[in-house]
């Protein structure tokens, strides 16, 4: 008997969606046949999300796609010329635009007038400063509303964007910014986490030693010591000194072609020196454009939260929904401090809409024991969406349960790549437990099995087959475009090989089982390490774990690394009732050979943890960049392990 469906949208709600209304003029009433529209005519779609959005341009032209079958080499709305910045401030009133909470230490708000103000001096003095279309401007900086206002302020000029988060090592940033060469640096005095105030001074400092391409070094004031810090930095001005004197004239925004590099993101960087991925403002524009309105159902006066740093693609994502006209809360800090309640506080608090976290975020409320539906009203949230890794069927169980029952769970993957989605949530559609709702409208998302053949119901290469507008514009420092090419097109020529190992449900979801080069072959069965997780991180005892496979006897077989709650030990029966919790819930071949506590493990600094850099360690072989890493040293923990050795 097939269980019924987690969560149902009512018709009430369905009808006064974003995406009913999209739908409408075009005779069509359901997901299936927007998204089938969306693929076969891709011009009539792109064109009228364009209109249905008021995108704000100079001039769109009258092509729409030129070489729509190529992939690289589609062109969307060649002739177009605008500007990102211009899309996201067109309101200027006295709404909030940005709410910002920094832990329990600061409290403030932004209105859109505000916002276009503080946008409009910060041009002129770059501006002043020099700074012109293509000159990259890079920032180490919490998630707070000077950092958008930075954002916005360089690409109104055509700079180009760059940023990452102040807990990042030295080492780290020079890996990224090095190979970019900015002409202006923007940090700030220090941060909060965990309660602690940390300074970051010194490490500026030390960073600007070796990257000489910096004129002018701006520092916001955050911990209250900004003046001192930008006074030992080369070129060092605070962020209030640099704008000093400017008018209130409002901003002027440079029009210029969709593929203008907007900003540069950055591999993950645990097998090697980062990839500079560079992204097109019009193309980015239009794909953030589709999933915040269609996809997510976002709405002028939502206020919209996504727990994210400035060095993740989340934090761009949610820039964007500004051009919804939805005011944006930002938080930077531990999710945990002062408790576990603080999200949740700040929900309630500013009346949230959508609640954008990590899949780890949600499992570690769960285990935490706090029940949410019982402590918050919650009574504005309508949708919560996952990402970061898979969600467990058992914490989709968890948001409905524990946290609201009527509310649209989004569970969604993509990536710094795409700076967006592949899959999905559509407010139109059922949710199952477990599963993805399905592709985002505009991309052909299909599973390939090993010969390049779609498969259903079997686990497979996600890849995408058609063109889509935020396919990065190239890789810096790659002028024959052959890195760009290796990165997505060399497993299947003219096809977009997204390196997550997947699966199409009966429902025509998705189930994403890890990344592709993270998958075991124990007997050579490829199997997606999340399929282990979501049984293993069930068991109340542990909080987390990372499986790996290793070279053993001719073969491969699995390795499973748990991190206990404290003064747990991991015992014989522990051991068992793991082995039989994996076994029951997926199958005896992703039951582990081995299973070994830690008291730690290594993840970027997106949070997401790192299976290659700890199966790097166990054969012994170097971890080429460990600065990609929130917690290098947890790598020691996996080195010289007795029981690998037998």
């Amino acid at each position: 008997m097939t269980e019924p469906a987690l969560w149902t949208p009512g018709p009430e709600r369905m009808a006064a969606s974003n995406l009913a209304r999209f739908m409408a003029p075009l005779g069509l009433s359901t997901f299936d046949e927007v998204l089938r529209h969306s693929l076969e005519q891709p011009e009539a779609f792109w064109s009228r999300l364009w209109d249905f959005c008021g995108v704000k341009a100079e001039t769109r032209g009258s092509r729409v796609l030129v070489d729509g079958t190529k992939m690289p080499g589609a062109k969307f709305f060649p002739d177009a010329r605008l500007n990102y910045a211009e899309n996201m401030l067109r309101r200027n009133d006295h709404a909030d635009a940005l709410v910002f909470r920094g832990e329990d230490k600061v409290k403030r708000r932004m209105s859109w007038a505000e916002l276009n103000k503080a946008v409009a001096k910060l041009q002129r003095a770059f501006a002043a400063a020099g700074v012109k279309a293509q000159d990259r401007i890079c920032a180490i900086l919490p998630n707070m509303p000077e950092a958008i206002v930075c954002f916005l302020a360089a690409s109104s000029l055509g700079a180009i964007w760059s940023s990452c988060s102040p807990d990042f090592g030295e080492r780290g940033i020079l890996d990224r910014f090095g190979q970019i060469a900015p002409k202006i640096l923007i940090t700030c005095d220090g941060y909060y986490y965990a309660g602690k105030t940390i300074r970051t001074g010194e490490k500026i400092a030390n960073v600007l030693k070796e990257l000489k391409s910096v004129e002018r070094t701006l520092v916001i004031d955050y911990i209250g010591e900004a003046d001192e810090v930008a006074r030992t930095l080369p070129g060092g001005v605070t962020l209030s000194a640099f704008i000093a004197g400017q008018t209130d004239a409002p901003v002027s925004f440079a029009q210029l072609p969709m593929d203008h590099p907007l900003y540069i993101l950055y591999s993950s960087g645990t097998t090697g020196i980062p990839k500079c991925i560079v992204h097109g403002a019009g193309g980015i524009l239009l794909k953030h454009l589709s999933e915040h309105v269609l996809n997510t159902d976002i709405k002028p006066g939502d206020r919209l939260f996504y727990f994210s740093t400035c060095g993740w693609m989340m934090w761009n994502w949610l820039v964007s929904g500004l051009a919804a006209g939805a005011t944006l809360l930002l938080y930077d800090g531990s999710p945990f401090h002062p408790s576990e309640r603080a999200l949740f506080d700040y929900a309630d608090e500013e009346g949230m809409t959508i609640f954008g976290t990590s899949a780890k975020y949600i499992d570690a409320v769960k285990k935490s024991g706090l029940v949410p539906k019982q402590t918050h009203r919650l009574s504005s949230l309508r949708a919560m969406l996952s990402t970061g890794s898979p969600l467990s069927a058992e914490s989709f169980d968890f948001v409905h349960a524990g946290i609201k029952q009527d509310i649209h769970l989004a569970s969604i993957s993509g990536g710094t790549d795409i700076c967006g989605c592949f899959v999905g949530g559509n407010p139109l559609s059922p949710v199952w437990r477990g599963e993805i709702q399905g592709p985002m409208l505009g991309v052909a998302v299909d599973v390939y099995d090993e010969q390049g053949r779609p498969v259903r119901g079997e686990k497979g290469e996600l890849v995408c087959v058609k063109p889509f507008p935020s396919m990065p514009v190239m890789f810096w420092n790659d002028p024959d475009g052959s890195r760009y090419h290796d990165a997505y097109f060399a497993r299947f020529p003219g096809i977009w090989r997204h390196g997550d190992f997947a699966e199409i449900t009966p429902h025509d979801g998705m189930i994403i089982h890890g990344r592709s080069d993270a998958t075991l072959n124990p007997g050579g069965v490829r199997i997606g390490t999340a399929e282990i997780y979501a049984q293993v991180e069930q068991a109340p005892e542990v909080i987390e774990a990372l499986a790996i496979g290793q070279d053993w006897d001719g073969d491969v077989r699995v390795v499973l690394f748990v991190r206990l709650r404290p003064g747990v030990a991991l015992d014989d029966g522990l051991v068992a009732r793991i082995r039989k919790r994996i076994r029951d819930g997926a199958s005896p071949r992703h039951v582990p050979a081995k299973v070994i506590a830690v008291a730690d493990i290594p993840r970027t600094k997106s949070g997401k943890i790192t299976e290659l850099a700890v199966r790097d360690v166990v054969h012994g072989r170097a971890v080429k960049n460990r600065e990609a890493l929130a917690n290098p040293e947890a790598l020691e923990l996996f080195a010289g392990i007795p029981e690998l050795r037998t």
